[in-house]
C-alpha cells in the first residue's frame, strides 16, 4: 500500500509540475504587469525569467502562429528598423539605441500565443488593476504631502517637486489611470446586469478614485483628450443607441459641472492656448508651441525623403542640420529625437513603407477584438487609446505606453482568439450533435 501510495504521490507531483509549466509564465507575465506603473528596471529583469519560462512550453504551433499578420507586423516593423539603420547618416551609436523602443514589439507574438492556450490572462489584468490601485491612492497621498514622493529619492539629480507624482511623469500616470477607469466600465456594466452590485459597487469606487486623481490631483493634457473619445468609443460600441445617448449626455453635464470645481481641470485646458501664444508671439519654447515646430520641420524632413526615411536614428541629426542660434530663437533652436508623433517619427525613419506597416499593425489588432468579452473591450481600448495618444507623442516607442501596449495586445489578443477558438469549437459540436 506504501508503494501504490508513494507511485500515485509521484504522479501527482509529476501532474503538478507539468501544469506549473503553463501557469509559471503567466505569474512571470503578471509580475510585469505589477512592475509596470512603478519601475523600468523591475520589469526589465522579470522579462528574463518569463523568456526562460516560456522557453518550456509547447512550441510547435509557434513558427505557424507567427505568420498570421497581429504577430507579423510588429516582427515587419522592428526588422524595417534595424535595416534602416543602412541608410542611415547618424553615428552608429545612434542607429544601434534607435531600435531599441521598437524592439519591445516583438514580445507581442509570444504572449499572444502563450495566452491563446492557456487561461490565465486575467491573473495579468488584476495585477495591473491593483499596481494602479495602489499608485493612484500613493498619488493621493503626495498630493497632500509632495515629499512623500519617490522621485525625491530616485532621481539622480535635483528634483523639482510636483504635487501627485509619485513615479515617473504625469503622462504615464495619467495614461495608467485612464487606462484602468475605462476597463472597469464593461465588467461594471455586466455586473449590474445580473444583480451583483456589491462587487459593482467596489469597482465603480475604483472607476471614481482614478477619474478623481485626473480631475483634482494632477491629469496630462493628451489623457484629457482622449479620454472623452473613448467613451464614446464604449457607449457606441455596448449600450442602445437611446443609453448610448444618455451617456454622451450626461458626459457633457459632468465635464461642465468639473470645470466649474476643478482648479487643476481649468488650468490644463488653459495651457493650450497660453502654450499657443507663449510660442507663437514670444517665441519661446512650450509644451504645444515646440509641438507644432517639431511636426512642421518633421514634414519638411519627410519630404526630402518620402519613400525609405532618412533611416534609424537620424531625426536629432536632422533637427540639428536645421536649428537656429538657441541664443537668439529658443523655439527653432531646440534639437529632438521625438517629434512627438508617432506617424511622423516613423515616417521621418522609414518613411511611407514604415507609415504602412504602423497603420497595418494598428488596424490589423484593432480588427483582433471585435466581438463582446471583458479581453476585447481591455484591447480595444488599449489600441484605440495608443493610436490617440500617438497624435501628441510617441507612445508605441516610448517605454510605460508602449509596454502597455504590448502586454494589453499580447494577452488580450491570445485570450480573444481562445475566446474565438472555443465558440467555433462548439458551433460544430452543437450541429454533429443534432445529427447524431
Amino acid at each position: 500500500m506504501t508503494g501504490v501510495s508513494n507511485d500515485q504521490q509521484a504522479v501527482s507531483w509529476l501532474a503538478a509540475i507539468w501544469a506549473a509549466r503553463y501557469r509559471t509564465p503567466a505569474r512571470f507575465v503578471a509580475l510585469i504587469a505589477l512592475l509596470l506603473p512603478w519601475t523600468t528596471t523591475g520589469l526589465i529583469f522579470a522579462l528574463i525569467p518569463w523568456l526562460i519560462a516560456f522557453a518550456f512550453v509547447d512550441l510547435r504551433e509557434f513558427p505557424r502562429s507567427l505568420l498570421r499578420p497581429i504577430c507579423l507586423l510588429p516582427i515587419a516593423l522592428v526588422a524595417l528598423a534595424a535595416v534602416g539603420t543602412l541608410w542611415s547618416d547618424a553615428p552608429w551609436p545612434e542607429r544601434i539605441h534607435a531600435i531599441g523602443p521598437a524592439t519591445k514589439l516583438l514580445v507581442i507574438p509570444l504572449l499572444i500565443y502563450q495566452f491563446e492556450r492557456w487561461p490565465y490572462g486575467h491573473w495579468v489584468f488584476y495585477a495591473f488593476l491593483v499596481s494602479c490601485t495602489a499608485l493612484m491612492l500613493y498619488s493621493f497621498a503626495v498630493a497632500i504631502d509632495p515629499a512623500l514622493s519617490l522621485k525625491l529619492y530616485l532621481s539622480r539629480g535635483p528634483y523639482k517637486v510636483e504635487s501627485g507624482i509619485a513615479v515617473r511623469n504625469y503622462i504615464d500616470q495619467s495614461q495608467e489611470f485612464a487606462l484602468c477607469a475605462l476597463a472597469l466600465v464593461y465588467p461594471i456594466v455586466a455586473l449590474l446586469r445580473q444583480r451583483r452590485m456589491t462587487i459593482a459597487v467596489l469597482l465603480v469606487a475604483l472607476a471614481i478614485g482614478f477619474l478623481a486623481n485626473m480631475i483634482f490631483v494632477v491629469v496630462s493634457r493628451t489623457a484629457l483628450v482622449t479620454l472623452p473619445i473613448l467613451v464614446m468609443v464604449f457607449a457606441l460600441l455596448h449600450l442602445r443607441r437611446r443609453t448610448a445617448l444618455l451617456v454622451v449626455g450626461a458626459m457633457v453635464l459632468l465635464a461642465l459641472l468639473l470645470w466649474n470645481v476643478s482648479p487643476n481641470l481649468r488650468t490644463t485646458v488653459a495651457k493650450f492656448s497660453a502654450d499657443y501664444e507663449t510660442s507663437v508671439q514670444d517665441g519661446q519654447v512650450s509644451g504645444m508651441g515646440s509641438r507644432l515646430e517639431y511636426w512642421r520641420k518633421s514634414l519638411g524632413f519627410i519630404a526630402d525623403a518620402p519613400l525609405v526615411g532618412h533611416g534609424t536614428g537620424s531625426i536629432r541629426g536632422l533637427f540639428a542640420s536645421v536649428a537656429a542660434d538657441a541664443r537668439i530663437d529658443p523655439l527653432r533652436g531646440e534639437i529632438v529625437s521625438n517629434p512627438h508623433n508617432q506617424t511622423l517619427s516613423v515616417a521621418v525613419q522609414w518613411g511611407v513603407v514604415g507609415v504602412l506597416i504602423l497603420y497595418a499593425l494598428w488596424f490589423a489588432h484593432l480588427s483582433l477584438f471585435r466581438g463582446e468579452g471583458l479581453a476585447a473591450w481591455i484591447g480595444l481600448l488599449v489600441v484605440v487609446q495608443n493610436m490617440l495618444t500617438s497624435l501628441l507623442n510617441t507612445h508605441l516607442f516610448d517605454f510605460t505606453p508602449g509596454w502597455v501596449y504590448v502586454l494589453g495586445v499580447g494577452v488580450a489578443g491570445g485570450m480573444a482568439l481562445a475566446r474565438r477558438g472555443a465558440r467555433l469549437v462548439h458551433a460544430k459540436t452543437v450541429p454533429d450533435q443534432a445529427e447524431a
